[in-house]
């Protein structure tokens, strides 16, 4: 049975939560007084069921449903997790707890506050134990930071449970070991914000010049590395010290206005928004996320091609979900042993998807059947594998980005050395390509051919007398060019 999360305010942030969740297999129920929240918050799913799914190499779980909750009450009943995205005022956030708690006293109630502190939350709470700062940052479908912060009155087993279900849903939760006005990462955004405000003011840069010298620099590595493990690096050989022995004396240097404000004025105001429509102006809101979007995509897919930063976020969410896959069994047909999501990065100039990427899924299908036979990534660092020696592809249908497809294995034949497998790729139930292979079994160490030990084919040799029963597929040993008929 699905879980639930209940997510209070379905504006941008709540949106993004609600998409998190929901595209993670939770079921989800969103209580916004605003008309237009289903709209709206419908936007936003929609562009996360277009971006969330590129960053897996693995199938999504089967999207949760969705419903819009008349009442505070009807949104957190039986809920396994709340998510508070209410507007930034304290006594509004009391009032919205105080209904949360009337009926769900014991549930996790996650705020997305990025100022108030978590013990401000809990005043006058029926429980405060279990209310929290969780942070994210937008959009929450594709950044995986949410800063988790307790107070002395929180309930540390369940801030462990939170963290757990963070993880679970793909996001890396930042333990802030004592809580503090706007947290971390809005305390640092705080302090560039300020600077930007006066660079803007006093005439030096505008808003455009600003976001260039960020994204064409130091963005670029920040993204990657951090502000500390970026200085690291230039201090060069000699490290951390040499950069601070070099470059700390600037810090007295009357450089910046940190803990002066330019005065908010509507001359400001319209100093900032004029430059910016002059930016950015010729896009929608909505055209500049999906641009986002991609873009993010782009950086934290090349992270975890490195399994670095938010890049080993992803492929520890991709480990979660394979390990929590069922196992295939043999029914009474072929085995489905993979489900995959078209990327943008499989796509041709065509649009679609590219030749290499049917053999990428069929490898993925039959990695998964060789591990279902006990021939995993362990057994290959005893030295044993299965080497594919012959690979026949037939394309008969095209798949575009965003399709799901399914991977099944039919055993044509097999014995103690040789594997005949029959691989079909599908889309909603139509066959958009096939691969038959030929796998041999190889003691890597002396470069040939070997017998599999029992352990293996005691559990292949069912499936093949199984599939035995099946029909022969009619392309079964057809060579390049031979006619159809």
């Amino acid at each position: 049975m699905a879980r639930k999360a209940g997510i209070i305010g379905g504006g941008v942030i709540g949106g993004g939560w609600a998409a998190r969740f929901l595209l993670n297999g939770w079921d989800v129920v969103v209580f916004d007084p605003d008309p237009e929240a289903p709209r709206k918050v419908g936007e936003v799913i929609a562009n996360a069921r277009k971006a969330l799914p590129a960053l897996s190499d693995g199938p999504m779980p089967a999207e949760g449903r969705l419903t819009f909750a008349s009442t505070i009450t009807e949104a957190v009943e039986g809920a396994d997790y709340i998510q508070e995205s209410v507007s930034e005022r304290l006594d509004l956030k009391h009032r919205v707890f105080a209904q949360i708690q009337q009926v769900a006293p014991d549930t996790p109630i996650g705020s997305s506050t990025s100022g108030f502190k978590p013990s401000e939350l809990q005043e006058n709470a029926a429980n405060p134990a279990t209310i929290f700062v969780a942070h994210p940052f937008n959009p929450v479908y594709l950044l995986p930071l949410a800063e988790v912060v307790p107070s002395a009155k929180s309930d540390a087993a369940l801030i462990e449970d939170v963290k757990e279900t963070l993880r679970e849903i793909g996001m890396f939760p930042l333990h802030v070991r004592k809580e503090i006005d706007a947290h971390i990462a809005d305390r640092f955004l705080e302090a560039v914000w300020r600077e930007a405000l006066w660079l803007v003011k006093d005439g030096i840069a505008t808003t455009e010049e600003i976001d260039e010298a960020i994204r064409m620099g130091f963005g670029l590595r920040w993204g990657q590395m951090g502000l500390f493990e970026t200085y690291r690096v230039a201090g060069g050989e000699a490290g951390m010290k040499h950069f601070m022995a070099q470059f700390g004396p600037c810090l007295t240097w009357p450089w910046t206005k940190l803990m002066d404000v330019p005065e908010f004025n509507d001359e400001l105001v319209d100093l900032i928004a004029g430059q910016s429509d002059a930016q950015s102006g010729h896009h929608t809101i909505r055209e500049l996320e999906r641009i986002r979007d991609q873009n993010l995509i782009g950086f934290l897919r090349v992270l975890k091609e490195r399994n670095w930063g938010a890049g080993k976020v992803l492929l520890d969410h991709d480990a979660r979900r394979r390990a929590a896959m069922p196992v295939a069994v043999p029914g009474d047909g072929p085995m489905e042993c993979a489900r995959l999501t078209v990327l943008p990065g499989w796509i041709d100039y065509n649009g679609h998807m590219t030749e290499s990427r049917y053999l990428f899924a069929s490898s993925e299908t039959v990695d998964a059947f060789l591990r279902h036979i006990g021939a995993d990534v362990a057994y290959v660092g005893t030295g044993f594998s299965y080497y594919t020696a012959e690979t026949h592809i037939m394309h008969l249908g095209e798949a575009k980005l965003g399709d799901a497809l399914i991977g099944t294995v039919q055993v044509i034949h097999a014995d103690e050395k040789r594997l005949h497998l029959f691989v079909r790729i599908q889309k909603e139930g139509a066959v958009i390509a096939t691969l038959e292979q030929m796998l041999l079994h190889v003691d890597m160490k002396a470069g040939k051919t070997c017998a599999a030990p029992s352990a293996i084919l005691d559990r292949l040799m069912p499936i093949a007398k199984a599939h035995k029963s099946l029909a022969r597929p009619e392309t079964v040993g057809r060579f390049v060019g031979q006619r159809k008929g």
